[in-house]
């Protein structure tokens, strides 16, 4: 089989690079003696959460041409992620992301991205758009519409997809890649008329429709094109409104948070997961839930996201 002829479950396009968590908990980083570092950034986030569920996934990213980017190919291909669409640009550095670790509820991101991101510097006349077309479901981010030629890739992907498969827009709206709501609004706007699956938080709602009540912010995502939108709420849980008139809405799953940051990676990758199952609605929602919660009572984000055994006997806890 040739490369680009494989089929993969996932394909997600976007943000990767190395984060470096402190592992002093509750200390500044002025103040921090000694980190660790982990694969990081959404897109390659999700697909290992895929992956862990078994899934066959793939990234398509950038990286600098640096031992940190050399770091990364061999993290993915460790979490089995196909890494075939990961290469380097000899312009910019591999990016590397901090944070703070205040439990249960800060945990301030410190992007070292500039002068620009390896993979902002996806091209369009670059993609296999016959691996992106057959996904089964292919995954993009907002923080890939932020600056080309990364946005007419971005965009040129999902024209490419037209009605295949499903097609997930991860709203992850990162205000410090923009200069405001207002230049991001028209380019989110264009995504959604492509994509069938929406998931965002109420900041990144907001962004994407102008409203921040959450039944308000899902109707108006469907009104925008997509046939699910998934509304995630922090402590209120997560809403989920489809076309066809099913809903679910789930509360959250209660764990002592050791770091927020990678739950809603873990989230995305198990709702891939669920989608793919065919599973009902809130049954996908709740799985989802669970694995984020999961991940978020551990420190780091790619190495914590759990197998198909872990969530299941979190799952089996509630009632």
């Amino acid at each position: 089989m040739a490369e680009s002829a494989r089929t993969f479950d996932l394909i997600t396009m976007g943000r990767m690079g190395v984060d470096l968590y402190p592992l002093q908990s509750g200390l500044p980083l002025a103040q921090v003696e000694t980190f660790r570092k982990f694969l990081g950034g959404s897109a390659a986030n999700v697909a290992v959460a895929a992956a862990r569920l078994g899934r066959s996934t793939a990234v398509i990213t950038r990286t600098g041409n640096d031992p940190f980017g050399a770091y990364l190919h061999e993290a993915l291909k460790g979490f089995g992620v196909d890494d075939r669409w990961v290469t380097p640009v000899a312009a910019y550095p591999t990016p590397v992301t901090f944070c703070e670790v205040f439990p249960p509820d800060s945990f301030p991101l410190y992007f070292y991205r500039q002068p620009k991101a390896p993979d902002l510097e996806i091209h369009s006349d670059e993609l296999d758009y016959r691996a992106v077309r057959s996904a089964r479901v292919f995954w993009i981010t907002g923080t890939g519409l932020s600056q080309e030629p990364s946005r007419s890739a971005t965009l040129a992907a999902l024209e490419a997809r037209d009605t295949t498969g499903t097609t997930v827009f991860d709203l992850d709206w990162r205000p410090m890649f923009w200069r405001d709501p207002d230049q991001a609004r028209p380019y989110y706007t264009e995504a959604l008329l492509h994509a069938t699956v929406a998931v965002g938080n109420l900041d990144e709602c907001e962004v994407a429709t102008g409203v921040r009540e959450p039944r308000a912010c899902a109707e108006a995502l469907l009104a925008a094109g997509v046939e699910l939108a998934v509304v995630k709420q922090g402590p209120e849980g997560v809403l989920a409104l489809h076309r066809d008139g099913t809903e679910a809405e789930v509360p959250p799953v209660p764990v002592e948070v050791v770091n927020g940051l990678g739950a809603g990676d873990a989230f995305g990758g198990s709702l891939v997961h669920g989608l793919l199952s065919g599973w009902e609605l809130e049954k996908v929602m709740r799985y989802a839930n669970t694995a984020g919660a999961l991940v978020a009572s551990r420190l780091a984000c790619s190495s914590a996201m759990p197998t198909e055994p872990e969530v299941e006997a979190l799952l089996a806890q509630r009632p």
